[in-house]
């Protein structure tokens, strides 16, 4: 199971490994009881752990150092329900954690997450920087569609006059007629009253 592949979804507890995405959602199971569900992005969102940050005194780090720092310090996981138990480990372990800032319910969240995290065997660990080759790649590719769609807006000017030329020759060939059939009404008219008379 890759580390990338984790969520947490808002409202649930526990993590999720990300199995497939829909429009409307994702397909996930649960890293606790294994059970696969589909969650709707409509009532719920989705937070990679990669992407979570935490708030330390100096810049914010993201939540894998955290975990690494975790792994490698030889003090005992805290009860998950004893506050002052952790608020204690992590002034141990990572002392440079924004304490103002990280609550207590994040902390238990932290040590929450870890505990199911090496119970599920999950090497803890970002995705290789591969990534980041490819979005550099992305503007080089863009550039050029910006630069095609460019001289679209100066040929649309140019057709707009031939529009105007072309309608003003419509209204008079639409006036000839009718200044023709005016004219032939009368004299019908007219041969009309002399035959009367």
């Amino acid at each position: 199971m890759e580390y990338n592949k984790i969520i947490s979804v808002t409202g649930l507890g526990g993590l999720y490994e990300l199995v497939g995405s829909k429009t409307d959602g994702a397909i996930v199971r649960s890293l606790e009881d294994k059970t696969v569900r589909f969650i709707s992005s409509r009532q719920h969102n989705f937070s990679h752990l990669e992407s979570v940050e935490v708030f330390t005194t100096g810049h914010n780090v993201n939540l894998v150092d955290i975990f690494q720092v975790m792994g490698t310090s030889g003090e005992a996981l805290p009860s998950e329900k004893d506050q002052k138990a952790i608020k204690a480990y992590f002034e141990k372990v990572y002392p440079e954690l924004d304490f103002e800032r990280v609550y207590a319910s994040d902390m238990k969240k932290i040590v929450k997450w870890y505990t199911i995290l090496k119970n599920n065997d999950v090497e803890i660990k970002v995705a290789e920087e591969q990534p980041e080759e490819e979005t550099e790649e992305q503007p080089e590719e863009t550039a050029p569609v910006v630069a095609e769609a460019a001289p679209a807006p100066a040929e649309a000017p140019e057709a707009k006059p031939a529009k105007r030329k072309t309608a003003p020759k419509a209204k008079e060939a639409v006036a000839e007629p009718t200044s023709d059939a005016v004219a032939e009404v009368p004299k019908k008219k007219a041969a009309k009253k002399k035959s009367e008379e």
